[in-house]
């Protein structure tokens, strides 16, 4: 019997390190998210499914080095499932499907950086918001989309700039500022 109340205490204690880490990441994770799955609904849904993963597996986060990375790579990957799966559903139905760029208080600035995001390539699309968005280093990007460290810089270069001809295409009467250093 006191067995199973240590069992019970044990994971009370990881589900209170995953809501800590909940309450901590996940504002952030979906803002890193929202340019690789150009919708914000979906952002938040990947997030959130990498989340429950976790919870499946309490005990699992303290064995974690980093267990943002980890959500981070598991939401990655969801979206990346998703994504598969949504343009094989659209061949089935024949038709394309629209996506929602709106967010609520989001500034002029912003809208036309997500939408010049979407219509890059989804390699160039991932590359960039996870070295610019989330701040990651080129290795780690690599790492995470299972690709080669000149892979990315190659992708980077490429997106920085396609982003750079579509913003200044966008705004013909300002002169655009550098997006990306």
């Amino acid at each position: 019997m006191k067995a199973r109340a240590q069992d019970w205490t044990a994971l009370l204690s990881h589900r209170e390190l995953i809501h800590d880490l909940y309450v901590a990441s996940y504002q952030r994770l979906v803002l890193q998210l929202y340019p690789v799955t150009g919708d914000l609904g979906e952002a938040q849904e990947v997030v959130q499914e990498a989340f429950v993963k976790l919870l499946a597996a309490p005990s699992q986060v303290s064995t974690l080095g980093n267990p943002e990375a980890w959500l981070r790579t598991a939401a990655v990957n969801l979206a990346r499932t998703r994504r598969r799966r949504g343009k094989v559903l659209q061949r089935l139905l024949g038709r394309a499907g629209t996506r929602s760029t709106d967010v609520p208080g989001a500034s002029p600035d912003h809208v036309a950086l997500m939408a010049a995001l979407l219509t890059l390539p989804t390699g160039q699309r991932e590359a960039i918001a996870l070295h610019y968005l989330a701040d990651l280093p080129i290795t780690e990007v690599a790492d995470l989309l299972k690709v080669s460290a000149g892979t990315v810089k190659s992708r980077l270069s490429r997106g920085r700039t396609a982003l750079s001809r579509l913003l200044r295409e966008s705004a013909p009467d300002d002169k655009p500022e550098r997006v990306f250093t």
